[in-house]
């Protein structure tokens, strides 16, 4: 390890942290909360009502379906073990079709959906601050990103839980930021590989060596 570098997860070659059939390594970051902060951990995912139904929610999926259901079905399992009724979904426009079928999934399984799009409220991006140069497309009208803009209308439609299909990189983080509704995510955009970012990961050493050099960005 790195010179003064602090311990982490990504430093642990154990995980013994899931079933405890190890010894925990010197450094562990699990460890290394106090007793009285994991006690008001399992107290928050008790007493507070939203974290324990997504919680317990989620802890079902895992435990009932693991490696059975598609990502879009256990969107679907998880919006009704907590109550889901509406989900709101923002997309990008590059995915309008994927949001389309997604829809026509939902309302197969009884479940009501409103959609918002990346590019609504038309603003172009000089409009806030983007100079011209970079827009894709230079020399007209070219309309921003509005995640925040995306959460507020899925406020407005009181969605029960919102989904995201496609947001760009930062993009997401401030729709994550602005929802009312608790997040979850169908797909993840990456242009390069067919929405498959893990990809990049698992061809780190072959296809995608330059991700292991230091270079600008």
């Amino acid at each position: 390890m790195e010179k003064n570098k602090e311990f982490c997860c990504s430093d642990c070659g154990m995980q013994s942290c899931y079933r405890r059939e190890k010894n925990f390594p010197g450094l562990c970051v699990g460890e290394e909360v106090s007793k009285a902060e994991i006690d008001s951990l399992k107290k928050l995912y008790q007493s507070d009502p939203l974290v324990s139904k997504l919680s317990n929610a989620a802890a079902e999926i895992e435990g009932t379906y693991y490696g059975k259901l598609t990502r879009v079905e256990e969107i679907i399992a998880f919006a009704r073990r907590i109550g889901a009724e509406k989900i709101g979904i923002a997309t990008c426009i590059g995915l309008i079709a994927e949001a389309k079928i997604f829809v026509k999934i939902l309302k197969a399984h009884g479940l009501k959906s409103y959609c918002a799009i990346c590019k609504v409220g038309s603003i172009d991006k000089t409009e806030v601050g983007i100079p011209e140069e970079l827009k894709v497309q230079k020399g007209c009208f070219e309309a921003i990103c509005n995640p925040v803009l995306q959460a507020k209308i899925l406020a407005k439609q009181k969605t029960d839980l919102n989904v995201i299909i496609g947001l760009c990189v930062g993009h997401d983080s401030l729709f994550i930021k602005y929802s009312k509704a608790p997040v979850t995510t169908l797909i993840t955009k990456d242009r390069v590989t067919g929405h498959n970012p893990a990809a990049a990961l698992y061809t780190a050493d072959f296809y995608y060596k330059r991700l292991l050099q230091n270079q600008d960005i």
